[in-house]
């Protein structure tokens, strides 16, 4: 099986050199592990002590990074090494600083697992949420590293639970602890066997709450909305635009703050065409505090500010819930905001419980949307749905602090399976 498995990797990154003509994310990633082990050799040479957490992109580097942060806070001296397979990951954090070295994670072969591990020698691993590497994974239980599983989601459809699926399960020997997200993962591990299954919740929630008590004023976004009532678009896609567009926003006295997914120059111009045949709009990064008070809707056109643009809106609409699944929903209701979205949330347990709670709106056409739209213009309605989602999220805070105190129980006492 190990073979067939190595020989699929191969397989992907033949895909991926015949992608990388043509596709740019593609020739990122092939780019980004040019001389991957020389720099990593050069960097780590003199390093003893490394804590390695591994990112697939950018959305597990936020559920990953409240652990990164409150380890450098309680101690300052400790070195940490962050991968991510992505570029979407690695491009916009390679320069985070709260960690010591940042880098592409090698393809996973045999060989490079060796080589990686012989260079690093970390002494503890984190791997957040769902990166399973089987040739890195067994290479980690032979050496027996420490390695824990950050905020982990496991479904009954997942490979590790199939008829064919012993021989992915048995690599998930080498972690010490899996901390995971909700009881149905717990249930499922150990009825697999793994008794080293600790139910912590989820990082993201210290992450948004974070986030919340860190944000500073935007003017310029307080300028635009005035005294309006504001719906932000967070992450949205094509599909989510065409549907806001599509909203009396005027009329029931909003204005709209749209932060499209895509900004790239073309996809933006798409997303200005689509708005100014019945709005006045104007982009971030031309407005100012006289021009921005004359539109009516505003078009984010960079990366990093959404988190911080909820604390101003009424209500949010979620992108993505018309494509792969929805996007980051807590960002919103930290802030108390109501929060709509498309149907393609099945794998978030978030939106399943906003929704139970009246908190989160799940929409399908356009029809839904007004309804929905109308329904959460009541303002006594629209508050108290916000206020159980800024709730929610506070009672769900603290999975941060009980990992490492797990963590620290577990190097003491650790408990493998046989």
């Amino acid at each position: 099986m190990r073979l067939l498995y190595t020989l699929s990797v191969y397989l992907y990154l033949f895909s991926i050199r015949v992608a990388s003509l043509h596709n740019a994310k593609a020739k990122k990633w092939l780019r980004g592990r040019e001389d991957l082990f020389s720099r990593i050799s050069r960097d780590c040479k003199n390093e003893t002590t490394i804590t390695w957490f591994h990112c697939a992109s950018l959305g597990e580097f936020e559920q990953g990074r409240p652990l990164i942060e409150e380890m450098k806070k309680r101690d300052p001296a400790c070195r940490i090494l962050l991968t991510f397979y992505s570029p979407s990951g690695y491009e916009i954090r390679k320069d985070y600083d709260k960690v010591d070295f940042v880098y592409y994670l090698p393809l996973d072969t045999p060989g490079n697992a060796v080589r990686f591990l012989d260079i690093v020698k970390p002494a503890s691993v984190y791997i957040v949420k769902y990166e399973f590497w089987y040739n890195l994974l067994s290479e980690i239980g032979r050496r027996k590293i420490p390695a824990y599983l950050v905020s982990g989601i496991f479904r009954r459809e997942q490979h590790f639970f199939k008829w064919y699926g012993s021989w992915f399960l048995k690599q998930l020997n080498c972690f010490t602890r899996f901390y995971v997200q909700d009881e149905a993962s717990l249930k499922l591990l150990r009825g697999a066997g793994y008794e080293n299954a600790v139910l912590s919740g989820d990082t993201r929630f210290d992450r948004v709450a974070s986030i919340a008590a860190e944000s500073k004023d935007l003017p310029l976004v307080k300028a635009f909305k005035q005294d309006k009532k504001l719906m932000i678009a967070g992450s949205a896609w094509e599909k989510d635009e065409a549907l806001i567009e599509t909203l009396s926003l005027k009329k029931m006295g909003y204005k709209l703050l749209l932060a499209p997914h895509e900004i790239g120059q073309d996809e933006i111009k798409a997303t200005v065409a689509r708005f100014e045949q019945k709005h006045k709009v104007i982009c971030y990064s031309e407005a100012n505090l006289t021009n921005v008070m004359e539109a009516d809707v505003l078009i984010v056109d960079n990366v990093g500010m959404l988190s911080s643009l909820y604390r101003y809106g009424t209500l949010a609409f979620i992108g993505g819930g018309f494509g792969d699944g929805i996007h980051n929903i807590l960002e919103a209701s930290v802030w108390g905001l109501p929060v709509i979205f498309g149907p393609n949330y099945r794998k978030f347990s978030e939106a399943h419980e906003l929704i139970d709670l009246g908190a989160a709106f799940c929409i399908r056409n356009e029809d839904e949307l007004g309804t929905v739209f109308s329904k959460l213009n009541d303002p006594l309605l629209c508050r108290g749905a916000g206020e159980v989602a800024r709730n929610y999220v506070q009672q769900k805070s603290g999975a941060t602090n009980r990992i490492l105190l797990d963590v620290e129980s577990a190097e003491k006492t650790p408990t493998l399976p046989a």
